[in-house]
């Protein structure tokens, strides 16, 4: 498996993504071409992918920017194909974001997972990440 930072997008890029987002969110379109190209080349997100002999298993966005406080970093997106879970893909992706973050000189990373799902919160628990007692707000804007 290899985990490596997406630069150029390609149909079958989108294609995996076609086929990965509706098993991460069912309120969410899958992402097209310019979009991905979009993250893929933006200077605040880095988008990994899992993928082995042409086929993506998993991916990642690694959000990282700079406040007064210090560089910050979010995990977002983390999606794995159902085919691949309990193989490692997640943890893979995981710990390349965690070193990236490292590299760019984050002091922390933050992500948020839904309480039901079970098995992502216990790889996320593994790898480190602590609950933290916060609020996390939301201002819909549509």
């Amino acid at each position: 498996m290899q985990i490596y930072e997406v630069s150029d997008v390609d149909d079958a890029l989108v294609r995996s993504f076609a086929r990965l987002i509706p098993q991460l969110s069912s309120s969410n379109p899958p992402p097209s071409e310019d979009e991905l190209q979009a993250i893929a080349s933006s200077e605040a997100s880095i988008l990994l992918v899992a993928e082995e002999d042409g086929y993506v298993y998993g991916s990642l966005t690694l959000v990282l920017f700079r406040i007064p406080t210090g560089v910050r970093a979010w995990i977002e997106d983390v999606v794995v194909d159902s085919e691949a879970r309990g193989k490692g893909v997640g943890q893979s992706l995981n710990e390349e974001a965690l070193n990236r973050a490292r590299a760019a000189g984050a002091s922390t990373v933050d992500l948020t997972s839904r309480p039901s799902r079970e098995a992502a919160n216990r790889l996320y628990q593994r790898l480190g990440f602590k609950a933290r007692e916060t609020h996390i707000y939301r201002f819909d804007l549509k």
